[in-house]
């Protein structure tokens, strides 16, 4: 654990920005021994799905970078201040920090690029932080679908608050309670990065809620319960739930779509596309299935199920 202790920093005229002034992703990383695990298997899974079929028209895979779980620095008045995002999608930066690096966290006074989309999984311990004002105190995530096997109740938010991506790390002293209490997510994804699509998900409820900045403020846009899709103009790309199996799991996931509401493939799925339709290029050409087989590097059964396939 990397501590930073306060130091005066000498003034200079013209004042230098704080990238050159406050800590860089080398002093604030992200694996903090005290620092929870994640909650639960969903909160690996859905995450590579969402990255794995991000497709954006206006921006490549090399300019624009996608994390999940990685701290996020947001405050320059507090450095040592950050979040935890479920999952988050920046833009106009290069994949690799500053194009040499995997990022050990993300510092928003070094990238110059505050999070274009954040995502939050919702669960009974964080639902009140990941909603803010829109939290209602009747919480739509059954308590028995999570705790059926134990029958405990999970610890209040306010015990969470200072474990869950919003504490100082500095070691505990007497002057703890005096520091300012850090913002909670909602606040700081609004008020501070201002962040301008917000997307909260229960995999419990299957709900889907989207929050829209506009006019400093986020306001919650309706969507329809019977078919729950996201259009996000300025992206020009939609997120809705798919029902499907994802590495041999079936669930109801959040997927990226077209705006005929086709759900984009992920590398796997797209290599697998692209064998199914060379298989049967090569059998309307006229070839056998063993031929096909051994030029495609298939068994012959797999050739036969990709011809087969719708």
């Amino acid at each position: 654990m990397v501590l930073i202790p306060p130091t005066q920093i000498e003034q200079v005229d013209p004042p230098k920005s704080p990238k050159e002034t406050l800590p860089t992703m080398y002093d604030l990383p992200s694996e903090y021994p005290e620092e929870p695990g994640l909650p639960d298997e969903f909160h690996d899974l859905q995450p590579q799905l969402l990255s794995r079929t991000l497709r954006l028209t206006e921006y490549s895979r090399e300019n624009c970078f996608t994390a999940s779980d990685l701290n996020l620095y947001y405050d320059v008045k507090h450095p040592l201040w950050h979040k935890r995002p479920d999952w988050f999608l920046v833009v106009n930066v290069p994949r690799l920090y500053e194009g040499i690096e995997l990022r050990r966290s993300y510092v928003s006074w070094q990238e110059g690029q505050h999070p274009y989309v954040v995502v939050e999984f919702l669960s009974p311990g964080t639902e009140s932080e990941d909603l803010g004002r829109f939290y209602s105190q009747v919480s739509n995530i059954p308590l028995q679908k999570i705790n059926s096997k134990t029958g405990e109740t999970p610890i209040p938010q306010e015990l969470l608050q200072n474990s869950h991506g919003s504490e100082e790390l500095e070691e505990a002293d007497p002057n703890l309670l005096t520091r300012p209490k850090p913002p909670g997510k909602f606040e700081v994804y609004e008020k501070y990065l201002r962040v301008p699509h917000y997307i909260v998900y229960s995999r419990y409820t299957q709900q889907l809620r989207y929050f829209k900045l506009d006019g400093g403020r986020y306001q919650e846009q309706s969507i329809q319960p019977e078919n729950p899709r996201i259009w996000l103009t300025d992206l020009e790309i939609g997120l809705g739930i798919w029902s499907g199996v994802f590495e041999d799991v079936p669930s109801n996931w959040l997927r990226w779509c077209d705006q005929q509401g086709n759900w984009l493939l992920t590398d796997t799925e797209q290599a697998q596309a692209q064998l199914r339709q060379a298989a049967r290029n090569l059998l309307a050409a006229g070839m056998d299935v063993s031929q096909i087989a051994q030029i495609l590097g298939l068994s012959e059964a797999q050739v036969q199920a990709f011809c087969q396939s719708d």
